[in-house]
């Protein structure tokens, strides 16, 4: 049974730094990827950033780009999510996802639909 478990979140100042872990259990999705995505109150659950398994691409949303890095530890089989400068509008459940598919270099995939496997989430609150 598949499992990914987030933990990390929680509350912090403007400006401030949270680091976000995702820990896998039951598989490897060494031919696919894992992704961070966060649905923020009355809003729909957005793309923050991807990583490739195999080779460790990197893919940013341009919101959160210079601020956040998404990093995964093979050795462990755990997703990271190292979050800088937040902001208010950072506030949001953020959510590990898995892809068991082939990822094709050229073709990052940011929707949810294309990602197999979900967390159930850990919220992040920014504040002044």
């Amino acid at each position: 049974q598949v499992q990914l478990v987030e933990s990390g979140g929680g509350s912090v100042q403007t400006g401030g730094s949270l680091r976000l872990s995702c820990a896998v259990s039951g598989r490897t999705f060494s031919n696919g990827g894992m992704a961070w995505f966060r649905q923020a109150p009355g809003k729909e659950r957005s793309f923050v950033a991807a990583i490739r398994w195999r080779g460790g691409n990197m893919f940013h949303s341009d919101n959160v780009k210079g601020r956040f890095t998404i990093s995964r530890d093979t050795s462990k089989n755990t997703l990271h999510l190292q979050m800088h400068a937040l902001k208010s509008e950072d506030t949001a459940i953020y959510y590990c996802a898995a892809r068991d598919r082939y990822w094709i270099l050229s073709n990052v995939p940011t929707a949810d639909y294309e990602y197999d496997y979900w967390g159930q989430g850990t919220q992040v609150t920014v504040s002044s």
